[in-house]
């Protein structure tokens, strides 16, 4: 635990939060500022800042509750699907890691979490920003 940490103060209980869901490892709350009613938050309570840090021991159990809070949040708002989000330093509000959980219906008017989109110049420039990342992957793995 950070005690500095909004969330981690609210994952011991320092903090009050809507807490929607909780377990030995997680917590899910409503965000204070919601884009959406319903818009919560699921945080490992293990103060971790980005999902490169995460112990590999904890990802199955989490990413089974970012389901399970997932599908609570669409049948308990109604909505038609989900839209899942986390933040990595950059547009990180809080250093800790976090994966939004909106509710989504069609013609809801979300687009500023899509950015303007748009292509390579060329094949030759895809196939080369692939090789990039391939190799990377090839590194950290031989770490």
């Amino acid at each position: 635990m950070n005690p500095e940490c909004i969330f981690c103060k609210i994952a011991d209980g320092r903090e009050p939060a809507h807490i929607v869901f909780e377990d030995e490892i997680s917590v899910a709350f409503l965000d204070m500022r919601p884009v959406y009613h319903g818009h919560t938050l699921l945080i490992p309570k293990q103060h971790i800042s980005t999902v490169m840090e995460f112990p590999g021991e904890f990802i199955e159990r989490f990413f089974l509750n970012l389901k399970l809070v997932s599908r609570a949040v669409e049948e308990g708002m109604g909505c038609q699907g989900i839209f899942n989000a986390i933040n990595n330093r950059i547009s990180q509000s809080v250093p800790h890691l976090h994966i939004h959980i909106l509710p989504r219906n069609k013609g809801d008017g979300m687009r500023h979490f899509l950015w303007p989109r748009g292509c390579y110049d060329t094949i030759d420039e895809a196939i080369a920003t692939a090789e990039k990342i391939r190799l990377s992957v090839r590194r950290i793995r031989e770490r």
